[in-house]
């Protein structure tokens, strides 16, 4: 009696050992599941990931982190899921599965610890959502940062388009200051000549023993002699400020009537200026085409007639045509351009145009600028070899823009190669003078007064 009431205590102890033991693997089954869980992100915040030497990254390298998933949680879960199973099995894992999943924890890529000495960054966690989204590269340290060096040479300083200055921010991006003369290699100097009686109308017909060259005072053998209409590039700088209001319509009409007197071969453009210069319409040959452009314009604002001419002369480089001429309508000086009467007129004198001017002045000027703008258009177009016309009626505009585009083709052009060619960059002078025929009175020559020799 008493041995069978032992061995079913025997027996009802083993069940309760062996239901403890199946508790216990259960709950080493669980703990291996929080593990699994917890272990990738203790894992990383735990680990920092590499600093280059001599580099300050706010970014660190995510490694396999953001790009593929680490093998240690898949070890770990592989080895919950086997730990589980053999506790809901009723037996502990099999020393070959403890194991494996021994070995594939020893797989698992370790990072490489910080450099001693040197401070460490957690490395950035992204969710497997965002991190084909982030614009943060996979393996990076934003090391490759490339500054574009702040360059402020004399244009851009002062003509920068995109600088923060407004007015500097609103410059035409052909205006550029200190350009370098242009200086063309030249064998063969050719001038054109104008001559006018003293009623100030034109002379033709005369002939090419009737003028003598000299260059800086040493007379030239003139080797080429014409007086025939030849194609002209035409460029009109036309004044739309706020002072041209009463005198915008008549204005408009004398620059259609002095291209109308241009030839089907000539080119002609347009500019139009008041607080900066503004190219209207390019190179053409129809007329038209200028006359409703024209139409636009809206006179206001100031007067940049300096930065006007400027332009002018720097559009002309694209000229087809060996005769270039400008032909300025304003009303008054300049108050509003970022060039110096200085730049402009040795700017002038480097370039082989003509300027004319037609000038509407007030009989009582309100400025300095006014009052000084007559002597001013004079200084420009003089030494080019033009003119400048003084109109106190603006009915008369139209009149004197077709003179002078009669003028522009009834010119002589007289041609030579100098007997003592420099090439040392110097103004070289220039004088014209006219052996009038008997009859004739006294006649006026209007011819350039000098050129730049050539430099090496």
């Amino acid at each position: 009696m008493f041995r069978e009431d032992s061995s079913r205590y025997e027996a009802g102890g083993g069940r309760v050992r062996s239901n403890a033991s199946r508790l216990r693997q259960v709950r080493i089954g669980m703990l291996a599941v929080l593990l699994a869980i917890a272990l990738p992100t203790e894992k990383l915040l735990g680990q920092s990931a590499p600093n280059p030497a001599g580099a300050s990254a706010p970014f660190q390298d995510t490694g396999a982190v953001t790009a593929q998933p680490s093998a240690a949680p898949q070890a770990a879960a592989s080895n919950a899921e086997q730990t589980a199973g053999a506790a809901s099995g009723g037996g502990t894992p099999t020393a070959e599965k403890q194991g494996e999943a021994a070995e594939n924890q020893g797989n698992t890529p370790a990072k490489p610890a910080a450099p001693e000495g040197e401070a460490s960054a957690p490395a950035v966690v992204l969710p497997p959502a965002m991190a084909s989204k982030s614009k943060v590269p996979a393996e990076s340290t934003y090391n490759e940062v490339h500054v574009k060096p702040m360059v402020k040479s004399e244009d851009t300083a002062k003509f920068d388009p995109n600088s923060a200055a407004t007015a500097e921010s609103e410059v035409d991006p052909s205006l550029r200051t200190h350009t370098k003369p242009i200086r063309v290699d030249v064998d063969l100097v050719l001038v054109p000549v104008t001559i006018t009686d003293p009623m100030n109308r034109l002379v033709t017909g005369l002939e090419k023993e009737n003028f003598n060259l000299l260059d800086n005072g040493e007379k030239q053998a003139i080797q080429y002699f014409s007086n025939e209409d030849a194609p002209i590039s035409l460029g009109v700088i036309f004044d739309m400020s706020g002072s041209m209001s009463n005198k915008i319509e008549k204005s408009r009409d004398a620059v259609v009537q002095f291209l109308k007197t241009a030839n089907p071969e000539d080119e002609f453009f347009l500019i139009a200026f008041n607080d900066k210069p503004t190219l209207i319409s390019d190179f053409t040959n129809d007329v038209e085409q200028v006359q409703g452009r024209l139409l636009f314009t809206v006179p206001k604002g100031r007067t940049a007639l300096l930065d006007a001419i400027y332009l002018g002369i720097a559009k002309m480089r694209q000229a087809k045509h060996q005769k270039k001429a400008l032909l300025i309508i304003s009303d008054g000086g300049d108050n509003r351009s970022r060039y110096t009467e200085n730049e402009i007129k040795s700017m002038v004198r480097e370039a082989d145009v003509q300027i004319y001017a037609i000038g509407i002045f007030d009989q009582n000027p309100r400025s300095d600028e006014e009052r000084f703008g007559p002597q001013l258009l004079a200084e420009v177009t003089d030494v080019t070899g033009g003119r400048t016309f003084t109109v106190d009626n603006p009915n008369e505009l139209s009149d004197v823009a077709t003179k002078i585009g009669v003028e522009l083709r009834n010119q002589y052009v007289l041609g030579y190669r100098p007997t003592k060619p420099a090439h040392n960059g110097k103004w070289r002078k220039l004088r014209v003078k006219l052996v009038t025929p008997k009859g004739l009175p006294q006649l006026s020559v209007y011819a350039k007064t000098g050129y730049y020799a050539p430099s090496e």
